[in-house]
């Protein structure tokens, strides 16, 4: 693998075609927006790309792919700059800045939705609610629809209509080589496989074209109990959501309640939670939710709203820029040594915003074959993420300590794999087995359309040999 050429080491005449082919903007770190535009939302990330090319359609990406792969540049490729790694970013090379390519067409007679390549899953929620319809996602709505998509998309929604990928329709990208292709079941099969939990390895996705379903209002908000319940509550939780209908989803957390708009009495507190999601009939919510009273929760605030409205729940408390750090695991079962972790750890909470969460990989989204799609973890019965979190540079030593040490508690107990939208930069073996038996096959696809692994700043998958 030869060494990248750096930007600055380009003779500024070098940029002049590329300047008059694309319509986006280009920019440098000489330019006064630069700082401003090298931020992304994990403020602990600092890289510092030659150049960023801000693309408004397919043919700026295109352009822009072509220029750098002729000129041996890193490429990295930003969507809505969520991605916890940073990977969003390069030092030295090219950003293709997707955040100009914004549109959302809503086709009410299907019940689809086509998304540009550089919309937020907020963008993406105002559209289709007025249709009283919705797409799965995530749980945060500034979070980019390419990447949480292309890494399989677990939320509210999941255990009731599946991972985003799962409502993956058709897509259009950008290749290595500069060509423009549109990918489905019937067209382009093997790539349309490969991005549905295969990361950004195998081009560059312009445009998405989902499954929508009838989603309007949910009933839903937060339960919580004090930490020292955290092992009672969890050996619950994994019977009952496991045997809940597909309609209810909850994930599960250890978190501390940093504010408003919870009452003063929880505040700074630490905190078995679980947030809950219901899809079904209204009529049934007493008895949905009879269990989960029964329980005695310390504080309950589960009620009927919009369903853009839980997904914007942490959008305030966890704005653009905190420092963050990283650790994931999937997990079969919640045992006595998992659950003691939990409240070991739980009962450390270094900062008011760090936060272990479960998510259920259960209901629908278990009902995939473990081959269909590249996310191999069907099985798993939570996707589990450990995140360190502070608006404090000065306390990124302690939370990523604690976030480590708590994995480093629970690791044991996991499948070995991860959530790949839930990691940081942790090598291959890391990877290989979060992809499990599907990584030879990614290999082979990636091989056949990025031989000189033009697309690595990711969760990378090697072409094979």
């Amino acid at each position: 693998m030869s060494a990248k050429t750096k930007v600055k080491e380009l003779e500024a005449s070098a940029f002049d075609a590329l300047k008059a082919q694309v319509r986006g903007e280009i920019i440098f770190p000489n330019d006064a927006q630069y700082n401003e535009t090298r931020k992304v939302y994990n403020g602990m990330i600092d890289k510092r790309p030659g150049m960023f090319v801000m693309c408004v359609d397919a043919a700026d990406v295109k352009y822009a792919v072509n220029f750098a792969r002729e000129n041996n540049l890193l490429v990295a490729v930003r969507g809505g700059g969520h991605n916890g790694g940073g990977l969003g970013l390069c030092d030295e090379g090219m950003v293709i800045d997707l955040s100009g390519i914004k549109f959302v067409h809503v086709d009410v007679e299907n019940s689809t939705v086509r998304v540009g390549g550089g919309n937020l899953w907020g963008e993406v929620d105002h559209a289709t609610h007025p249709f009283g319809l919705a797409v799965p996602a995530g749980i945060i709505s500034t979070t980019g629809v390419g990447g949480l998509t292309l890494g399989g998309g677990v939320g509210h929604l999941s255990r009731k209509y599946g991972l985003t990928i799962d409502n993956l329709l058709e897509a259009d990208m950008v290749l290595a080589d500069g060509s423009i292709v549109t990918v489905n079941a019937e067209r382009n099969a093997d790539l349309f496989w490969a991005i549905r939990g295969g990361g950004g390895n195998f081009g560059i996705v312009t445009s998405f074209k989902f499954q929508a379903h009838p989603v309007k209002n949910i009933i839903g908000g937060p339960t919580l109990w004090p930490i020292e319940r955290v092992e009672e509550v969890m050996e619950w939780y994994h019977t009952f959501i496991n045997n809940a209908p597909d309609e209810l989803n909850g994930f599960i957390a250890t978190m501390v309640i940093p504010g408003a708009p919870f009452p003063e009495e929880l505040h700074n507190k630490k905190f078995c939670g679980i947030v809950w999601a219901y899809v079904g009939d209204p009529e049934k919510m007493d008895e949905i939710f009879a269990p989960v009273h029964a329980m005695n929760p310390i504080f309950a605030h589960v009620g009927e709203m919009p369903y853009p409205s839980i997904q914007t729940l942490f959008d305030g408390m966890l704005p653009h820029g905190l420092q963050w750090y990283w650790r994931a695991d999937y997990f079969k079962e919640l045992g006595p040594e998992v659950r003691s972790g939990h409240l070991e750890y739980g009962s450390k909470i270094p900062t008011p915003l760090s936060q272990m969460h479960l998510y259920p990989i259960s209901g629908a989204a278990s009902r995939v074959g473990k081959e269909d799609t590249p996310w191999a973890n069907r099985d798993a019965k939570y996707a589990g993420v450990i995140v360190g979190v502070d608006p404090d540079p000065a306390n990124a030593e302690k939370i990523t300590d604690w976030c480590k040490e708590y994995w480093d508690a629970l690791h044991p107990y996991s499948t070995g794999g991860a959530y790949l939208n839930f990691i940081m930069d942790e090598g291959q073996e890391r990877i290989k087995a979060s992809y499990k038996g599907n990584y030879e096959r990614l290999a082979q696809i990636k091989k056949a359309y990025d031989p000189e692994n033009f697309f690595r700043v990711n969760q990378n998958i090697l072409p094979a040999n």
